[in-house]
């Protein structure tokens, strides 16, 4: 872990240098996202933009993102992955191995747990530039205040560069991996990354169309036509007709004039479950496919066997993503702390990987060790069962004579 003096810690929490850092984030002209109709076409002319090697603009691309963002399919996809990595149980272990509870609880905050969500948003939205608020102190303890996203338009990361208004020249820019900025931000993935929404989006895309006009289909065959004959030629007469065809409700009634003749047109069209639905059941499947890696967990299962093998294969990429935060937070977040003054210096952050057992399991265990004759510290039941102890009995007669 890199060293840091105590001039330069006082440098890095100088309060102008914090107020610079500030006013410049402030001065981003953040703008109303962009709602218009995406298409293919849109999301293969914004990819073209974003991997442009002279001047990269991710600006549309990150539109497209917003719009398929919104599926529900894929929300429940992402948040499915997300959240077994952030329900995990972590420690902070010293140089030795062994943990210091004091120093883990730094971490069990507000501002950790959106940061470690804004992280691992980044394996799907693509590189992410992180701003940490003030530092302040609760109940004794030094936290961040917040924790919060540079808008992803207004970055660069291509070359390190914040501008003010997307698409802004990079010479107009303020580079954020050096001098002051750089003291209050962390960034997630690498630089040119795209995330797995740029894979996700024509399925998204397709499937919201194709909602659309299952839409449209039902407003033009779902319901049976009314079609109204008469044999008068008076336009009083047809409009009489045309506003009782248009009144017929659930009654299903009408008053028409002699010689009128009503007919109930079905429509024939059956196929259209096969044309629309298959099509959003496939796009959602490739969606599981390119978030979860497989489809049990998430679609309708198959056989005992078949869900076992998808399982592991979704534990596999919760694992991958455990890492993935473990490493930007022992690489880049302990040693930001270090350099704003925790005492994280020499602590490792860990997965605490401990065999979780029932409670049977566990009493199981306490009456094996108990008849095994080993003593066990008297602090342990009390905390463990919370049983107001205050001391021990005094033995009565009749206990010498059982």
């Amino acid at each position: 872990m890199k060293e840091y003096t105590n001039e330069m810690m006082l440098a890095m929490q100088n309060a102008a240098g914090r107020e610079r850092v500030k006013a410049m984030l402030i001065e981003l002209a953040v703008k109303t996202q962009n709602l218009t109709k995406k298409d293919i076409g849109t999301w293969r002319q914004a990819w073209q933009m974003a991997i442009n090697v002279e001047n990269p603009q991710r600006s549309r691309l990150y539109d497209v993102y917003s719009d398929v963002d919104i599926d529900l399919h894929l929300t429940g996809a992402i948040g499915q992955r997300k959240g077994m990595v952030l329900k995990k149980a972590f420690r902070l272990d010293d140089k030795s191995g062994k943990e210091n509870r004091e120093i883990s609880e730094i971490l069990e905050a507000e501002w950790f747990k959106d940061f470690a969500g804004l992280v691992l948003d980044s394996r799907y939205w693509g590189h992410s530039l992180m701003q940490f608020g003030d530092i302040i102190t609760v109940a004794g303890k030094k936290r961040f205040e917040n924790v919060s996203l540079v808008p992803r338009k207004h970055v660069i990361p291509e070359f390190g560069v914040l501008v003010r208004e997307p698409g802004d020249d990079l010479a107009k820019g303020l580079n954020y991996r050096h001098g002051k900025i750089a003291n209050w931000c962390i960034e997630a993935g690498k630089s040119h990354d795209l995330g797995l929404l740029l894979k996700c989006a024509p399925q998204a895309l397709s499937k919201k169309n194709m909602l659309a006009f299952w839409d449209t289909f039902g407003e033009l065959f779902g319901m049976p036509i009314r079609i109204g004959k008469t044999i008068s030629r008076d336009a009083k007469e047809i409009n009489k007709v045309e506003k009782m065809l248009a009144d017929m409700g659930a009654a299903a009634w009408g008053l028409f004039p002699e010689g009128t003749e009503i007919e109930i047109k079905e429509s024939s069209r059956g196929d259209a479950y096969e044309v629309y639905d298959k099509r959003i059941e496939r796009a959602n499947r490739e969606m599981s496919k390119g978030i979860l890696n497989q489809t049990m967990t998430i679609d309708d299962g198959g056989s005992l066997s078949q869900s076992q093998v998808h399982l592991e294969v979704f534990e596999n990429v919760v694992e991958a993503d455990a890492d993935f935060l473990r490493d930007v937070i022992n690489n880049r977040l302990l040693p930001f702390m270090v350099m704003h003054g925790f005492a994280m210096d020499g602590y490792r952050f860990e997965w605490d990987e401990s065999v979780e057992y029932t409670p049977q399991e566990q009493i199981n265990i306490e009456t094996m060790l108990v008849n095994g004759g080993y003593e066990i510290e008297l602090k342990y039941w009390l905390e463990k069962y919370n049983i107001p102890v205050i001391g021990k009995s005094a033995p009565t007669p009749s206990d010498f004579f059982v």
